[in-house]
């Protein structure tokens, strides 16, 4: 069954970007910090980014993480979904509107302008599809930004939170939680390198 997983890079503090991000600063002040792991050379951080966009069948991610990730300053043929380590997933991208052009047409992008639940199950679908055709089973992963993280799981989304915790306190950003009713997890897995520690819960 395809499953749902919320995966994301968070500092000590709680933050998925540093303090003033922006268009040309997308992860704000000191927060490349918080993907170090994701381009290291460490073999649990490789598998671990190995093993986590293997399972990608379809990525769902929010209108402002969209609108870093194909701005001029955001992926290249170096740095892009899974640091190379997995194809090209489709994407689907939560909105108001669609965008009037897309610089990264090499990508299969899905716009949905009804809701944060129809994107994801616009991702399901689009995942059990590729699960179809690749004799593999996928799933659907919510790439962010924390806002659609943390809509996704108070609506009860989510089937697993994937954190990647960073040894650094950035003090103010983007934070990861910011309210909603409690969610109790089951830890599943810790797997800690110099760069981070990788913990994965099921979500209850």
């Amino acid at each position: 069954m395809t499953r749902i997983i919320a995966d994301i890079s968070v500092s000590v503090d709680g933050f998925v970007t540093g303090p003033d991000p922006g268009p040309d600063n997308a992860l704000g002040t000191c927060g490349e910090v918080l993907h170090t792991w994701a381009f290291s050379g460490d073999p649990d951080d490789r598998r671990v980014l190995r093993e986590g966009t293997a399972r990608s069948g379809a990525v769902v991610l929010g209108r402002r993480l969209f609108d870093l990730v194909d701005g001029p300053n955001g992926w290249d043929d170096k740095t892009g979904y899974g640091a190379g380590e997995v194809g090209k997933p489709a994407f689907v991208v939560v909105t108001s509107s669609p965008p009037e052009s897309v610089r990264l047409t090499d990508l299969d992008w899905t716009f949905v302008t009804t809701g944060l639940s129809d994107a994801v199950a616009t991702a399901r679908e689009l995942a059990e599809a590729a699960s179809s055709d690749s004799g593999k089973e996928l799933d659907v992963v919510l790439m962010g930004g924390g806002a659609a993280i943390g809509s996704a799981l108070d609506s009860g989304l989510v089937d697993t939170l994937s954190l990647h915790l960073a040894p650094v306190v950035l003090g103010a950003g983007t934070a990861l939680f910011t309210g909603g009713a409690p969610r109790i997890l089951a830890q599943r897995s810790v797997t800690p390198t110099s760069t981070a520690t990788h913990l994965t819960y099921d979500v209850l």
